[in-house]
């Protein structure tokens, strides 16, 4: 595992949410991480789980019933609505199931959201929103509009616009979902390029697929709410993932823990 600075820190966090008859359902129940500069995680589980639960919290979209989360040393447990907007601006990106694109925007303007939100010039920002399109293979659907894309490229545009402000927090939920083999691992070397000791990021990916998992440093199994167990990749002797080594390890691994 990769060690150092912790950019998230979670101290058990609790989510219980109450029900139309007043019953209590709890999402999340005493969840301790951390996760490090430089560091991807991928958080697997079956559907209600509680993995996206904790993602939304992680990404300030949710507000915990107790418990503590510190992002880059900043208990945004405490911050006001507004102050959590500003702080998703600038210093998260996110990939949800849902794309949320900008229905009167051009793809292209579309990924340079941020830069464009900051009242930057095109000038500023085309060239390296024009850089991801081409790494994703959308260089031919810059001047599109959303309506005009496949569900597919949809995801790939949602996802360059996530990377295109070089976040210090990437959160994505099933990035993957709506992608075939090879544009799968485009996304997944691209999410992984992100996070890694050079750039200092911090990445957290939920995802039900041990293909995407491998591309991970650390993978945690979360069932009923609580972590229930770890598995490690020895990235270093292992390569990026998506290799048949990573696959197997992970594969095996979630069958063990019965996910």
């Amino acid at each position: 595992m990769i060690e150092g600075t912790p950019v998230v820190e979670i101290s058990d966090l609790r989510r219980t949410y109450l029900g139309p008859g007043g019953e209590s359902t709890h999402a999340l129940s005493g969840v301790d991480l951390s996760v490090y500069a430089g560091e991807l995680l991928a958080i697997v589980g079956p559907s209600g789980s509680g993995k996206s639960t904790l993602l939304q919290l992680i990404g300030c979209l949710d507000s915990p019933t107790s418990g503590s989360i510190f992002l880059r040393g900043r208990d945004v447990g405490s911050l006001q609505e507004k102050e959590k907007v500003i702080f998703r601006r600038d210093h998260i990106g996110f990939v949800f199931q849902a794309f949320y694109l900008v229905p009167s925007m051009t793809v292209l303007e579309n990924v340079a959201l941020s830069s464009i939100i900051r009242d930057e010039s095109a000038v500023q920002w085309r060239s390296g929103a024009l850089e991801l399109l081409q790494r994703l293979g959308l260089e031919g659907t810059a001047e599109r509009f959303p309506h005009q894309l496949s569900g597919g490229q949809k995801q790939r545009v949602a996802v360059a616009r996530a990377l295109f402000s070089k976040p210090e927090i990437l959160l994505a939920d099933e990035p993957t979902g709506n992608l075939d083999a090879a544009n799968s691992d485009a996304v997944l070397q691209l999410i992984r390029s992100a996070v890694n000791r050079d750039t200092g990021a911090a990445g957290v990916l939920v995802t039900h697929d041990f293909h995407a998992a491998s591309f991970a440093d650390r993978v945690i199994a979360v069932h009923d709410g609580k972590l229930v167990d770890e598995l490690i990749l020895a990235r270093e002797a292992l390569g990026v993932g998506g290799d048949s080594e990573h696959v197997e390890r992970v594969r095996t691994w979630m069958a063990s823990v019965s996910l």
